[in-house]
């Protein structure tokens, strides 16, 4: 139940944005509000221009009422019952997560990304996102959702094609949990982040992408982010990204979720104060209809560039650049602003220092994923 009678109509595709009245951009950058008693448009005026840089036009349901003389009637207080209590979540067991940490051989995720950059460089991947395997399919990948304080929360486990990257959906989605594989009983799933134990570094600038084959694929091209992904556009929601606090943040929808994710990060900047969200038009800009209608994402973008060379091109392609907010809380800069380029000149970028790898977990840093003695055998 809507606490607020108008609100701003949500995303349910392009057919619920509309060309704004003020800017006249020919791309639908406006948001009506909604009457949530009738579901229906106040008026074709009343609403946000979501480019707030260059319209920043905003006429709300007040002003307009105001400005025609009508009464202004906000929802009536309602009696709301209180929720239940939330459950506690559940988490994975450290044994059984050590068992996946094996059998990259025929893991067809570690096959592409071997393909694509190196065995050096795939396994410091291996080791700083604790990409597992399991043979629930052959060859099937386990990405692990843990926390900054080292709980597993859940494992997603899913197939890959070994030459194309790809995730394989015929003849039907091969994708599930570790929880459900291996029938955990009374398992409370409460998603985080993936990649949100790298949290523990606070010297860079987070990288939102979502999925988490993109996640890791752009930290090898992009390291001076922290790179996370959602797993999901369900997990775009400020609960799950309380733990980014205090961050600068910059979000890279996928081609088609760019009008979504920017009123997401609206909804951010409102309830998550002093944590900076900027989303990225990169792939908006730049797909062709052929790309909309594949649904590009940035790892398809990046790996269409050697990611040996990616970070020396001295015009660097589609250059986009934000200053992270240096002010103390006297409001003085302590030091000039710093400004991070979503795609540098560094002539660096596409190394991985091998500090990186986590080493939380009983203190052990795992420097080789192939080592026996970590496992022998997978069991799930």
């Amino acid at each position: 139940m809507n606490e607020h009678r108008f609100i701003l109509e949500p995303y349910k595709g392009m057919n619920t944005r509309h060309h704004c009245p003020a800017c006249k951009s020919k791309d639908k950058t406006f948001s009506l509000y909604v009457d949530t008693d009738t579901n229906q448009h106040i008026n074709d005026s009343v609403g946000r221009c979501n480019r707030e840089s260059n319209c920043g036009y905003h006429y709300t349901p007040k002003q307009y009422f105001h400005d025609n003389d009508i009464p202004f009637e906000p929802k009536q207080e309602r009696i709301r019952q209180a929720p239940p209590p939330k459950s506690k979540p559940s988490y994975i067991d450290y044994e059984l997560f050590k068992q996946s940490l094996a059998g990259y051989e025929a893991n067809k995720f570690v096959m592409f990304l071997k393909n694509l950059f190196d065995d050096e460089i795939t396994n410091q991947l291996i080791a700083k996102y604790f990409i597992g395997s399991s043979k629930h399919w052959q060859g099937s990948t386990v990405f692990w959702q843990i926390n900054p304080k080292g709980k597993i929360r859940t494992g997603k486990i899913m197939l890959y094609d070994a030459n194309s990257g790809k995730r394989v959906k015929k003849p039907f989605n091969y994708i599930t949990w570790a929880q459900s594989v291996l029938k955990l009983p009374d398992f409370e799933m409460n998603q985080c982040l993936f990649g949100e134990h790298l949290l523990t570094d606070k010297t860079k600038p987070v990288a939102i992408v979502e999925s988490e084959k993109t996640a890791i694929i752009a930290s090898v091209y992009l390291p001076q982010f922290i790179w996370l992904a959602t797993g999901g556009l369900s997990n775009l929601n400020a609960e799950k990204f309380r733990v980014l606090v205090g961050q600068t943040v910059v979000l890279f929808p996928d081609v088609n979720g760019f009008y979504k994710w920017n009123d997401k990060a609206k909804e951010l900047r409102e309830r998550i104060p002093d944590t900076r969200f900027e989303v990225s038009d990169l792939l908006e800009n730049i797909a062709s209809e052929d790309e909309r209608t594949n649904g590009l994402d940035l790892a398809d973008y990046l790996i269409k560039f050697d990611w040996h060379e990616f970070g020396k091109e001295t015009t660097p392609p589609s250059v986009e650049k934000i200053e992270i907010n240096t002010k103390s809380e006297k409001g003085e800069n302590s030091e000039p602003p710093e400004n991070i380029y979503i795609f540098s000149d560094s002539a660096h970028m596409a190394q991985i220092p091998n500090d990186e790898a986590v080493n939380w977990f009983n203190g052990h840093l795992l420097h080789s994923m192939n080592k026996p003695e970590i496992c022998n055998t997978l069991n799930f």
